[in-house]
């Protein structure tokens, strides 16, 4: 996923981990207390309209308050990922540090490392979507609370190609394929995939394992159980994704382009592909990148394709649920820090803010909130298929370890090459603890 991408343990050098980890030891869990007053430390990596947002937030909550002092800091995605994961592991993590719930949650949750929020949550338990607290619950005990946007995964598609072809949104995967046809005979790349990338591969893998077989697959999968990688939904889906690539369903060369940088995106807004599959955010990046696209009405979306005879809910969601705000275990500030969480956190304002910059906050009863807004048509989409989703699939390689994640992103990327079989990617897989 965008969020989770697996740069991981790549991108920044050991030697600049090392100096961050040495940067942040000095204030590692940013807790200060003098004459009786908190300065409690909130680490995100949010940036530009949405870090407003929240320093917004912050200011608002700070004033009203005569004892507690929130400290938001902010740090690039990438580096900040591998930041936490230092400090965490040296037991010095920040008061309030943001995070992605599913399995690396765990990883904390497993090594102590995180408060128990379930006591402090007892009156706010119906301020969230359901769906979206799956996330961040273990064991019946709740670890966090979202913040920000909703980023569930969806197809988009160029309206104006659809129409010139005679086409219509596919509601199944035999449809979608049928279109795949269609718009290669007219030399149109029928799907923009950021392959070069690799997690948007999973997008399809994730989908379709949960279509064909429904959620007891993947927590099969997630448990450790025998064998549980060769399932034969498992099987099955990839078989299914490397047959959509066979059939030309992605742009010639998908394997190099990038999603990050906006490649994908762009072969949509410019006519040379008619569908997209992404994340949340693909909206937003559409706007910003090419607006009149947008405001022309060419942009549309439906939802992942049913699979015929599948056991699996259409209506189910894969994505990131949100990002989640989560007390670390060494803060001295808990209470002070918990309390922020849950009277600051997500304030009508600031839902109103996020809601005003295009976010869909996960919060119940903003319906009216959202139609009414600029853009309200995509995020009531959003909302509603979250809201009434039987069940959220979170981004594999965000709920499984990140060793695993990394592997299935590997070889999701070798299979549409026709480099591995579908077979061979669930032997790999197997040798994966989770």
């Amino acid at each position: 996923m965008k969020g989770i991408t697996k740069t991981l343990f790549s991108v920044v050098s050991a030697l600049t981990v090392l100096a961050v980890a040495a940067g942040c030891g000095s204030s590692s869990n940013g807790s200060q207390k003098s004459s009786g007053k908190a300065t409690v430390t909130m680490w995100s990596d949010v940036s530009g309209d949405a870090k407003t947002a929240i320093d917004n937030e912050v200011s608002r909550y700070n004033k009203s308050q005569s004892n507690i002092t929130i400290d938001s800091q902010y740090f690039e995605s990438n580096a900040y990922k591998q930041k936490l994961q230092i400090v965490m592991g040296a037991k010095k993590g920040p008061d309030i540090f943001s995070n992605w719930g599913g399995g690396r949650l765990n990883d904390f949750i497993k090594a102590n490392d995180v408060v128990d929020m379930t006591s402090y949550l007892k009156n706010s338990k119906t301020k969230y979507l359901p769906s979206i607290m799956k996330s961040v619950t273990f064991d019946g005990k709740i670890y966090g609370v979202p913040h920000g946007n909703i980023q569930q995964v969806n197809f988009f598609y160029n309206k104006s190609l659809f129409k010139k072809y005679g086409l219509t949104p596919p509601k199944t995967w035999d449809e979608l394929l049928s279109d795949v046809k269609v718009l290669k005979s007219k030399g149109i790349a029928p799907i923009a995939l950021g392959g070069g990338d690799k997690w948007p591969d999973l997008m399809y893998f994730e989908y379709l394992v949960d279509r064909i077989g429904g959620p007891t697959v993947f927590q099969n999968i997630q448990e450790g159980k025998p064998n549980a990688w060769s399932q034969p939904e498992v099987i099955q889906a990839l078989k299914m994704m490397q047959q959509l690539a066979n059939a030309g369903g992605f742009e010639s060369g998908f394997s190099s382009v990038g999603s990050g940088n906006g490649e994908d995106a762009a072969l949509v807004y410019t006519n040379k592909a008619a569908m997209w599959l992404m994340g949340s955010w693909g909206y937003t990046s559409i706007l910003s990148d090419d607006k009149s696209f947008i405001d022309d009405g060419n942009l549309g979306w439906f939802s992942f394709p049913a699979v015929t005879g599948g056991k699996g809910d259409p209506a189910d969601v894969a994505g990131n649920p949100s990002e989640f705000y989560s007390i670390s275990s060494n803060s001295k500030n808990k209470d002070a820090a918990a309390k922020f969480l849950v009277n600051g956190n997500l304030d009508k304002q600031n839902v109103k803010d996020l809601i005003n910059i295009g976010n869909v906050p996960p919060v119940q009863g903003i319906e009216s909130q959202l139609k009414q807004a600029k853009g309200g048509d995509y995020m009531t989409f959003s909302y509603d298929l979250i809201k009434n989703a039987p069940y959220f699939q979170q981004s594999w390689d965000t709920a499984l370890s990140t060793k695993t994640g990394n592997e299935l992103d590997d070889d999701l990327s070798k299979l549409l090459i026709n480099q591995m079989t579908p077979q061979q990617v669930a032997a790999d897989m197997q040798k994966f603890k989770n």
